[in-house]
């Protein structure tokens, strides 16, 4: 169901000299990491999927207010020749549900509720010292905004499986005067190709301030996420909310043109809450 996108990651098996020795791991350079992220987060050319599902938290009585459903829909452009940036090209978007049924969420305490929506994300990704970097690109004129990578993304070995770490320390200034302050943290992890159905998992945690329209104060979000491959694979009723509200997002932008139109036009609502 999978394409196979994760060989580096299997390491390969050295042949031994002698009868019964342990064959020793051989060593997975910077260069065969980065593009093995890369393709597992992004794909190879196609686009690939990222479904998600969780929850949010009232912070710090730890009740569980809402549900949270949505995906992203992404794809990789590499350079021609050895030189030059690896861009991703995203979409993603989450909305609420009702923290008991399931259900989708229109309203919330008589308030609109406003789905997560970023029409694309520009994504460079880069290595450097064994640490992979990833500047994010976001927002529409005159507010785009270009968030250079502080922190790396971490990557270490599990077993035989990898983990990729991304933690996010948000601290920017708001349109109306105000701070814009969160944590967000990416745990990424990528299992052999065969070993289990899903081998592309993600999860996500955030501490930030809760939307206007879900009463405000503190909040904390999780969110658990798997690739797929098509929108086929979709849970039902989430791809029929998408469908319905979001069709747009059911693909990744095409090209670095199309994010530059985008950059131009309306963000739309939801747009970086």
């Amino acid at each position: 169901m999978f394409r196979s996108v994760l060989s580096g990651f299997a390491l390969l098996l050295v042949a031994c000299s002698s009868v019964g020795e342990p064959a020793p791991e051989a060593e997975v350079s910077d260069a065969d990491v980065f593009r093995n992220w890369v393709e597992a987060r992004a794909g190879t050319g196609e686009a690939v999927h990222w479904v998600s599902e969780g929850a949010v938290y009232a912070y710090p009585s730890g009740e569980k207010i809402l549900g949270m459903k949505g995906f992203d829909s992404s794809k990789v452009i590499w350079p021609e020749g050895d030189e030059g940036e690896v861009i991703h090209l995203t979409r993603k978007t989450f909305t609420y549900t009702d923290p008991v049924t399931g259900a989708f969420l229109t309203e919330f305490n008589g308030q609109k509720v406003v789905p997560i929506a970023y029409p694309y994300q520009l994504i460079r990704y880069r290595m450097k010292d064994g640490l992979i970097f990833a500047d994010v690109e976001q927002g529409v004129e005159p507010r785009v905004q270009n968030i250079a990578a502080k922190d790396g993304i971490i990557s270490r070995k599990v077993g035989d499986s990898w983990a990729f770490t991304a933690p996010l320390f948000l601290n920017f200034p708001l349109p109306g005067g105000g701070q814009y302050e969160a944590w967000e943290n990416y745990d990424f992890f990528i299992h052999p190709e065969g070993s289990i159905s899903e081998p592309h998992q993600m999860t996500w945690q955030r501490f930030g301030d809760l939307p206007p329209w879900a009463g405000g104060g503190k909040g904390i979000y999780h969110l658990l996420s798997w690739r797929v491959e098509s929108t086929d694979e979709f849970p039902p009723e989430l791809l029929a909310w998408a469908e319905a509200e979001k069709p747009l997002w059911l693909a990744p932008p095409e090209s670095l043109e199309e994010v530059r139109k985008l950059q131009k036009g309306e963000g739309g609502p939801g747009w970086g809450q």
